[in-house]
């Protein structure tokens, strides 16, 4: 059987963050990703994480200032102090709350010099991953989509792939998101296989809604199955926008495409 994880960013969304954990055991999941837990104690996380029995997989660095429309400083000249502070915070969250990964998050770059953006992230990921690499938390890093986030930092799977490779540091990993992917590429399985060692996590959603992943225009399974025949062994995030009830909407698990392995 695969193994689902609910992505609370996202689902049960109108809940408290600790109301969402306990919906997501409720519904049958054993594991959990979030996207910005900082305003509820990494104590009280790991308390629902533990009393429910579930493993906390992910969370996202902080964006920086969201009304403002940052979404990261990784990528974001002159702000690295800023960065540096924000690592520091993401990597003692995921030690005291119990997650086992770091989703960096680069920023929206518009009115940068893309020179001093790449160099930016370079010396900043450098200093990431040696950090990291003591807290034994792992990196991740995710594309999003042009039409979604035009001025992110890098919209490509593979021209993240290059700038992991230009850092260098063999532990940095790609967020593979097949809503964010399927909106640039409809043979998602193909960006899967060329970027294959790169590759630490798969979230999936429909496209081009974000719903529920059994409609759409790309096959999520698949790329799954891609992935399976590759060895890939771990959680497959359920990171979508319910398209009514949550609960409702989790039929497409026992679909016997999506619960099957190869």
């Amino acid at each position: 059987m695969r193994r689902y994880s609910a992505n609370v960013g996202m689902l049960w969304s109108h809940l408290p963050l600790l109301e969402r954990i306990e919906a997501a055991a409720r519904a049958g999941f054993r594991a959990v990703e979030m996207h910005f837990p900082y305003t509820v104690a990494p104590g009280q996380v790991r308390g629902a994480i533990q009393e429910f029995n579930l493993t906390l997989l992910g969370i996202n660095s902080s964006p920086g200032d969201p009304a403002n429309g940052e979404l990261g400083l990784a990528a974001i000249p002159g702000r690295e102090d800023e960065f540096a502070e924000s690592l520091h915070m993401g990597l003692n969250y995921c030690q005291a709350a119990g997650a086992q990964a770091l989703h960096i998050m680069a920023g929206n770059t518009s009115g940068y010099w893309r020179n001093a953006c790449l160099e930016a992230f370079k010396s900043n990921i450098a200093l990431a991953a040696d950090l990291a690499s003591a807290s034994n938390v792992r990196l991740l890093f995710e594309p999003l989509n042009r039409a979604l986030h035009p001025a992110y930092f890098y919209h490509e799977v593979d021209e993240l792939a290059q700038l992991l490779d230009d850092v260098g540091h063999p532990s940095l990993k790609i967020q593979f998101d097949t809503y964010h992917v399927g909106m640039h590429h409809r043979r998602v399985r193909d960006v899967l296989k060329r970027n294959w060692s790169r590759i630490g996590h798969i979230q999936i959603a429909a496209v081009p809604d974000r719903g529920e992943p059994r409609a759409g225009d790309v096959d999520i399974v698949e790329v799954l199955h891609e992935a399976e025949l590759r060895g890939y062994e771990g959680w497959i995030g359920c990171e979508y926008k319910p398209r009514g009830n949550v609960e409702e909407g989790l039929a497409w698990r026992k679909m016997a495409r999506y619960s099957e392995t190869v």
